[in-house]
């Protein structure tokens, strides 16, 4: 390269994302942290899934089957669905990147709420779109809002149900509220990555409501309940219009066979499902109540996680080092705005002791 040649640059805009940065995994001197960062199932990946993993090893030099069919084939009797309206991805993160790609250009938009997932917005922006977020005082999304913040180049509505970081969730009500109110010519994404683990009254999945719909698209994960996050899988379920048009820029073999033989066995685990969600359900009330015991607000939660707010980001800073001096790891959410709080994934009965003893702790020093 030449002196007085620039350099290629990127387009327009990349620049200025901010990298997503998930929940960190090491702590400094401590050889097995407890990891309650990033919303994994504390109890792993079920036998099954365990065993049908092993089972893909010898197939590692073959490239998977790009329609993932038996996986397909699995999902959509599993769930009820049409096969041919499914849409698999690395992860329910590609999904939502191959919608953008797929209905976004410069000068469009999404909309989203306050604390809605970030990889909505990152995918968003590198194609040029703009951000809108619409308020959640109540850390919640609200109809109005949303609608409020939709306008003519609006491309597509994100909402995240149950929502990370702060647990809330919208009931079937509100969600068909909402698409009711919609334009039809905006796609709305309802993201369900911790579906199978509410039980809060009202809510139902808008798998139905994506049937009958021409502009809704649902999506799940085998990430969470599933405790496959390692193997990277997720689906949409969209009108078939919408599937055809991202499968013509999905790249051919984006899930692998471990991934896809993996998923197949954990849809039949009902065990595992029922044992992972029971945890869950078990612990959340009992942390909520603990926690606000200690003097720190606590939200409510649909998922496998609590919100815990300390009033401020210097008390929430310190509270996440004095849990990290425990070999505790757990999810400062400064990225979403939300610099007062620390997000707790619901980990094994130890974990969530071991938790309580250090909050315990750092509220009789502050």
């Amino acid at each position: 390269m030449t002196a007085d040649k620039a350099a290629p640059a990127p387009k327009p805009g990349i620049l200025d994302i901010a990298p997503y940065v998930g929940g960190k995994a090491r702590i400094e001197g401590v050889a097995e942290p407890m990891k309650l960062s990033s919303n994994e199932n504390a109890l792993g990946a079920g036998e099954k899934a365990r065993e049908a993993y092993a089972g893909a090893l010898d197939r590692l030099a073959l490239y998977p089957d790009g329609r993932a069919v038996r996986l397909r084939e699995a999902v959509a009797e599993h769930h009820g669905l049409e096969a041919e309206r499914l849409i698999f991805g690395n992860g329910s993160d590609e999904v939502f990147a191959l919608l953008n790609q797929t209905y976004l250009q410069a000068g469009d938009n999404i909309v989203t709420g306050q604390y809605g997932f970030l990889a909505y917005r990152i995918s968003a922006l590198a194609n040029q779109a703009e951000v809108k977020l619409a308020p959640e005082p109540g850390f919640k999304a609200e109809v109005d809002a949303l609608l409020e913040a939709v306008d003519e180049r609006t491309r597509i509505l994100y909402v995240s149900n149950p929502s990370n970081p702060t647990g809330s969730y919208n009931t079937i009500d509100e969600i068909r509220d909402l698409h009711a109110r919609l334009d039809p010519s905006v796609l709305l994404v309802v993201d369900e990555a911790y579906a199978e683990y509410v039980t809060a009254p009202g809510w139902e999945t808008a798998l139905p409501l994506a049937r009958e719909a021409s502009n809704v698209v649902v999506t799940r994960t085998f990430s969470k309940i599933h405790g496959l996050a390692a193997l990277r899988v997720g689906f949409g379920y969209a009108p078939l219009a919408v599937a055809e048009a991202v499968d013509r820029i999905r790249l051919p073999f984006n899930v692998s066979i471990p991934g896809q033989e993996a998923a197949i066995a954990a849809l039949s685990d009902e065990a595992h499902i029922r044992a992972s969600r029971e945890l869950v359900q078990s612990w959340v009330p009992r942390m909520i109540q603990a926690i606000g015991g200690f003097g720190f607000e606590v939200l409510p939660s649909a998922g496998n996680f609590v919100l815990v707010r300390f009033g401020s980001s210097e008390r929430a800073a310190a509270a996440n080092a004095h849990l990290n001096a425990r070999g505790i790891i757990v999810r400062p959410v400064g990225g979403y705005g939300l610099h007062e709080a620390l997000r707790i994934t619901i980990g094994t009965e130890d974990q969530n002791r071991a938790v309580l003893d250090a909050l315990s702790e750092f509220a009789a020093q502050v």
